[in-house]
């Protein structure tokens, strides 16, 4: 047995296979609602795995999940995993140029999709020369739109209506694709060499394939079995742990599992032996409801952009909601600003908020400190693999001094087709592999990491160096502010100038530049200040609730014209 993730879940399994794995509640009005054991979930991922083994796909080529949250998400990783097949997340936002990018980048072979995406699948299609192979969830085509994509009713259509699609001759329905294949095992050996694919979220550009080796991933992305306490030694002492633990936690992840942090947080509850819950749309008020009906005690989501409904929901409609089984919510992606988590703790004072810092490329990287904020900055405990380094040396920054975090030992191989910035991402230091991530930072006396923020959305003006993160909490402790990024804006004199988009609280005056300037000089230096406010209706932000930072630069230099 070596650290291969499918093999590492069947040892889970044959020690707790009657044990709760996976609950999928959808909305009101459906009456969906799906419980498998251990036992139940691996035999589903059995059935599919031997279907696409008999349809032809083999190890080592790639097939894409285009899927909502559901069972079928999970069970088809787990399929993969078995069969050693590579899974790789499709951002179900995408439509028909930004999907043909990704099949032909991925190189994908198959494609496992949600019924109502059939449109833009066979849209796509034609320009994929290498797809051949199309399993379809959810029987006849559900509407497409907006209403849908925003948390409407799934599968609220009746079916035969006019908004079907029918399927091409050769895509198979999950449903046939099951009842097809053995629920046995019967797999051949694995490796700890398999690869997982994890797609960025391309909000900065083109996405880009992360490729890791499974043995990588259980330590960077699992915490080795143990994210809180040591990762275990051996393979098969993750089962074992399991037999000698109970059950009890309930892991929420709410963003969409294309979003790689929800389908590894699934994975260390896998890993743990304990239960996972999914919905297949984030909507809040049902989140709340499932918190207090399944006893959910960790809910992991993407910053204020998925905290702050929650916390609308909990002063008003849901007040009184039973949240006393919640033990932690955690944010990777975006950071909960400390406005909001005061809030939130307001309301739920015993629950644990932890700002976590990774990314695609380095899986965990560290935790905030209780003291992180405005006033010090964010500042992250990071694990002993990770480092700040001067970008061109690769040398460890002196204390204060501004250099890029990087991670060494358990990293990724390198970018899926993209050997150029595959070479400039991931170097070795002597015999070890390292990755040198996006993010500029600093380390203090106490070996404490300070992170600036992202070096790509690093606003120049007047010589000096602006971060969009830390300006936005500033905007966002104001009390008409709902939700706000920042970005840079050519300007003849300081060659950019700050620029803040801003969606207000509903309700709240429209507040004047000189007031939001006012209200940010009382926690930035000046040149920090926004020179130009910019009100939107809503902030866009990707299905992950992760900053869309392309749409805020052209949204403020349209309104600087």
């Amino acid at each position: 047995m070596e650290y291969n993730l499918a093999d590492l879940f069947e040892s889970v399994v044959d020690v707790v296979p009657d044990r709760e794995a996976l609950v999928y509640l959808d909305h009101p009005g459906t009456g969906a609602e799906r419980r498998l054991t251990y036992a139940q979930l691996d035999a589903a991922a059995n059935r599919i795995a031997h279907h696409l083994i008999d349809s032809g796909i083999r190890p080592g080529e790639h097939l894409g999940l285009h899927l909502y949250n559901g069972v079928e998400y999970l069970q088809t990783i787990l399929a993969c995993l078995k069969a050693r097949i590579v899974p790789v997340n499709v951002n179900y936002r995408y439509v028909e140029d930004e999907l043909a990018y990704l099949y032909q980048d991925a190189d994908l072979v198959a494609l496992v999709f949600d019924a109502e995406f059939t449109e833009r699948v066979a849209a796509a299609r034609p320009r994929a020369p290498r797809l051949r192979h199309l399993v379809r969830v959810g029987g006849a085509a559900r509407p497409e739109g907006d209403a849908a994509q925003a948390g409407g009713t799934a599968g609220s259509e009746p079916a035969g209506s006019a908004r079907d699609v029918p399927a091409a001759p050769d895509v198979v329905e999950f449903g046939d694709a099951e009842a097809a294949g053995s629920p046995l095992r019967g797999f051949p050996a694995r490796s700890a060499d398999d690869q997982f694919i994890i797609y960025t979220g391309g909000t900065t550009g083109m996405p880009k394939g992360v490729m890791w080796r499974q043995e990588d991933l259980f330590f960077a992305g699992l915490g080795g079995g143990a994210p809180t306490g040591d990762p275990v030694t051996k393979p098969q002492e993750l089962a074992e742990r399991v037999a000698a633990g109970g059950a009890g936690i309930t892991f929420f992840p709410t963003p969409p599992l294309m979003h790689g942090t929800s389908t590894l947080t699934a994975f260390i509850a896998f890993n743990f032996g304990q239960r996972v819950v999914i919905h297949r749309k984030f909507v809040p008020e049902e989140v709340l409801r499932t918190i207090a009906k399944e006893k959910v005690t960790s809910v992991s989501l993407v910053g204020d952009a998925m905290l702050r409904p929650l916390i609308d929901a909990l002063g008003g409609p849901l007040k009184g909601t039973d949240c006393s089984a919640l033990f932690s919510v955690s944010s990777s992606g975006a950071i909960m600003s400390d406005t909001v988590r005061e809030q939130f703790q307001a309301l739920v004072p015993n629950v644990m908020l932890l700002n976590n810092f990774g990314s695609s490329e380095s899986g965990f990287n560290g935790t905030a400190t209780a003291d992180s904020g405005p006033e010090r900055g964010f500042r992250i405990r990071v694990n002993a693999r990770t480092q700040v380094v001067d970008p061109v040396t690769y040398e460890p920054v002196a204390v204060g001094e501004p250099g890029r975090v990087a991670q060494r030992g358990h990293v990724p191989l390198g970018y899926y087709n993209d050997p150029k910035k595959t070479a400039e991402t991931f170097f070795r230091r002597g015999d070890e592999r390292w990755v040198l991530l996006g993010d500029m930072a600093t380390v203090d006396e106490e070996g404490v990491v300070v992170v600036l923020g992202r070096g790509s959305q690093c606003i120049n003006t007047g010589g000096e160096k602006v971060y969009p993160e830390e300006v936005e909490q500033a905007l966002k402790s104001h009390p008409d502010v709902y939700d706000a990024l920042v970005a840079g804006v050519p300007d003849p004199r300081w060659g950019n100038h700050v620029a803040a988009v801003v969606q207000l609280r509903e309700g709240a005056p429209r507040p004047s530049l000189d007031d939001i300037q006012t209200h940010c000089r009382t926690r930035l230096a000046g040149y920090k200040v926004p020179r130009q406010l910019v009100v939107a209706d809503s902030i866009q932000r990707s299905p992950s609730g992760k900053a869309d930072y392309r749409w805020a630069r052209e949204v403020a230099v349209e309104a600087d014209r």
